[in-house]
């Protein structure tokens, strides 16, 4: 029988202590052909001594298993990632409990968000606080502009950002990144991985396209901010292109004998 790549997958998966990535995975099937060509028949000593049973009073497992035979020597990003695919299918199917996700760091098997609250009772832990609309649009400007400095967040936003950054700080969402090069050398904030799991994302560069908050849109109304120019008549509404335009000036008094 063909060595069945997703079935081992799902057992990686459980076992994991943490995100498993495509590495990771490769790694441990390099281990399998590294022992497989170590040391050969175990010793006297050892070859006398009884079979132990398995854990929780399992049969041991059988090293001629379906599993050990025709292990592939390489294993490709794109076999793993067809086989996770179909784990998550799989699971999607059943309307299983469990549910597959990615992160930044490779593949983990998590409870489904409808029993989150069992999860909670379990571990005597509290709901979740949500955070405030304010500490939202300043974690939005920290995102899309990182690195990006209080005082520059304050001009995007119009408000103060401090309670925001407190928050943010808090829940480890964002986290100091160095100081600017500005007078006065103010510190520079930018997104942890925690966001990134927050967001459910793998990198920044997974986040929305937005015009709003481009970095190079926000560059040119910074600059316009610190260097701010004359209203104009078109910033004022009126047609430059008349013939007639208003002035504050007074009309000039045709010329004449004053009456």
């Amino acid at each position: 029988m063909a060595f069945d790549l997703q079935r081992v997958l799902k057992v990686m998966l459980f076992a994991s202590s943490g995100p498993l990535s495509g590495k990771d995975i490769q790694t441990a099937l390099s281990r399998f052909h590294d022992q497989s060509a170590g040391p050969g028949p175990a010793t006297t000593e050892t070859a006398d001594l009884p079979d132990e049973p398995g854990e929780a009073g399992l049969p041991a497992p059988a090293e001629d298993d379906e599993f050990f035979h025709d292990v592939p020597t390489l294993v490709t990003t794109v076999q793993i990632r067809e086989a996770i695919e179909g784990i998550s299918l799989e699971l999607q199917a059943a309307d299983s409990e469990i549910v597959l996700i990615e992160g930044h760091n490779g593949w983990r098997l998590v409870t489904h968000p409808r029993f989150a609250r069992w999860v909670r009772l379990l571990r005597n832990e509290p709901p979740p606080v949500r955070l405030s609309p304010s500490s939202l649009e300043t974690m939005a400007v920290i995102a899309y502009r990182q690195p990006v400095t209080r005082a520059e967040i304050e001009r995007i936003r119009g408000v103060s950002a401090e309670a925001g950054l407190s928050k943010l700080l808090e829940r480890d969402l964002i986290y100091v990144i160095g100081r600017a090069d500005l007078p006065g050398r103010p510190i520079q904030y930018g997104t942890t991985e925690e966001f990134l799991e927050f967001v459910g994302i793998k990198s920044i560069d997974d986040l929305p396209a937005s015009d709003v908050l481009s970095p190079q849109q926000i560059d040119t109304w910074l600059q316009t901010a610190h260097t701010p120019r004359a209203a104009s008549d078109a910033d004022m509404g009126l047609d430059e292109t008349g013939d007639m335009q208003l002035s504050l000036e007074p009309l000039a008094r045709p010329e004449g004998p004053a009456p």
